[in-house]
């Protein structure tokens, strides 16, 4: 590569001219130095071309300014200017549409952040938005260039305001693997989802040696901020995979259920799993005691179009399940209670990964099904000092702000405020369904009896007896299954096994729905 400023040989005809340009980008392509090349597979990772490969349809890519150089002096920067300046950025297609990308490349700089580096980020993220299509970020780089200064930080400042302005706007994935430090981490904090790959890709504020020095604390980086920390604790991190290839696989998955803006419907496919296909299996799966626990998994594997759905942060608050699948060909968000993890109570993680969820499928129009089976808020100290009122309330206002179809389905239990927040027809939801196993009520008919007939039981010469009478009495009078539908709170009472032909019928219907909000100039959503 060119390291230094000297001017190339003299070439005075179109022909020398060309092979000259074929010289150069041959040498763009190639890369800083076989070394470099080397140390980056020592590391177990690909290079930036070799990524970018992988997550576009052969032969697609389109680069843009591959040929950038910085200017920059001092430090002995001038006297190292390698092409593309550490980052490649441009446009190919994935399954056919186009989507924008850059990836930072780490055999140049560490894959450092400098002005020109900057500036070609910034030009990328300008088309995207102005082409309106997804934009992935190939992430592998040491954070700020040093030896630049401010003009490092200030090119960071002008990422974040375009990931915010894009926000809503186009799909925007950040894909981690490599380090991921300081203020760079904002970046990815700011897209719509963030990938990792184990054991090479970290995000943290700080670094292990500056929590050692200020707390005293001693861990490695992938403790403090490596891929399963991230999706399993902190929730920074949507998925996390062993190896690049798979990761950059998925990712090619997600867009394929994305919109490539918010002026557009996600792509539809051909659907072959028939649209009036029954599933009597749903009676065996879910018991109709309510104290009983099953996995919300396999309800939604008999539901939707070949039992295939993308799980959105599997392993974390995994007490709820989000995921994007398809009914009948046409793309939906699932958000249902998992009974299995905490009996499905809604908490505070629950609370906050749900609602981005909710949020993110209205900005894409996708449209909202919400399977139900809650018995409330986590009650405890612990998430009443954490917050869980505003964190609730989170959900609570993404909800009642979608504007896209909203079906919600009561498989059995929903108590309390929980049945209100989890897009009850109170705040919005278009149809409501249940199924015959449904328990929609205040509280638990235990619960209830013992605060109304507390001084029954209390005087009872049995007051096991009276409890267990009271509570018959309260289930028979309020929590039968068709209590919320003879008030018109329920739209209908189905049949389980009929599950998947009314949410598709009822979801042909709302294609059409046109809501309006308020004219603001936006919300301001608890936070």
């Amino acid at each position: 590569m060119t390291t230094s400023q000297e001017a190339p040989a003299e070439v005075n005809d179109a022909r020398g001219r060309v092979a000259e340009l074929h010289a150069i980008r041959a040498e763009v392509v190639r890369g800083p130095s076989e070394k470099a090349t080397e140390a980056q597979r020592a590391k177990g990772k690909l290079t930036a071309r070799e990524r970018i490969d992988l997550l576009l349809d052969e032969g697609s890519f389109h680069e843009v300014e591959p040929l950038r150089r910085h200017r920059a002096t001092g430090f002995g920067l001038e006297a190292k200017r390698p092409y593309t300046d550490g980052v490649i950025t441009g446009w190919g297609m994935v399954h056919g549409r186009t989507v924008f990308v850059y990836a930072h490349d780490f055999r140049i700089f560490g894959g450092a952040l400098g002005e020109a580096h900057a500036t070609k980020i910034h030009k990328i993220m300008d088309m995207a938005i102005s082409a309106g299509a997804p934009l992935v970020s190939l992430n592998d780089g040491a954070g700020a260039r040093i030896q630049e200064g401010v003009s490092a930080l200030a090119g960071y400042g002008g990422i974040f305001q375009r990931n915010t302005r894009a926000s809503g706007v186009i799909p925007q994935i950040s894909v981690m693997l490599g380090p991921c430090a300081g203020g760079a981490a904002y970046s990815p904090a700011l897209t719509d989802f963030v990938f990792m790959v184990r054991e090479t890709s970290q995000m943290f504020i700080t670094g292990p040696d500056v929590v050692q020095a200020v707390t005293g604390e001693q861990i490695t980086q992938n403790g403090l901020g490596g891929a399963d920390v991230h999706s399993a604790v902190s929730g920074v991190s949507h998925f996390a995979y062993d190896d690049e290839q798979t990761c950059l696989e998925e990712v090619r998955y997600l867009l394929s259920l994305l919109p490539q803006n918010n002026r557009e419907n996600p792509p539809a496919v051909e659907c072959h799993d028939p649209v009036d296909r029954t599933a009597d299996i749903l009676l065996d799966l879910v018991p109709a005691d309510g104290n009983r626990s099953y996995d919300m998994h396999k309800v939604i594997e008999e539901i939707v179009d070949d039992g295939e759905y993308l799980e959105i942060h599997e392993r974390w608050a995994t007490n709820i399940i989000c995921a994007l699948t398809r009914l009948d060909g046409q793309v939906v968000g699932i958000v249902a209670n998992q009974p299995a993890s905490l009996a499905g109570v809604l908490d505070i993680e629950a609370s906050e990964k749900s609602a981005r969820f909710v949020q993110m499928c209205d900005a894409f129009n996708i449209p909202i099904v919400t399977l139900l089976d809650v018995p409330g808020f986590l009650p405890g100290v612990a998430q009443e000092h954490g917050g869980i009122i505003r964190h609730g309330a989170k959900l609570l206002y993404a909800y009642c702000n979608a504007t896209v179809p909203r079906i919600s389905l009561i498989l059995r239990k929903a108590y309390g405020g929980a049945y209100i927040v989890m897009d009850s027809q109170s705040i919005g939801a278009d149809l409501t369904y249940a199924w015959p196993t449904n328990e929609i009520a205040v509280m638990g008919a235990e619960g209830a009896a013992n605060v109304i007939f507390r001084r029954q039981i209390a005087e009872a010469d049995d007051p096991e007896a009276m409890r267990t009478r009271m509570v018959k009495e309260y289930k028979s009078e309020l929590m039968h299954p068709y209590y919320a539908a003879e008030r018109g709170l329920v739209d209908d009472v189905i049949d389980p096994a009929q599950t998947r032909e009314v949410l598709i019928s009822s979801l042909s219907m709302l294609r059409t729905k046109h809501a309006d909000l308020p004219s603001r100039k936006h919300g301001n959503p608890p936070q």
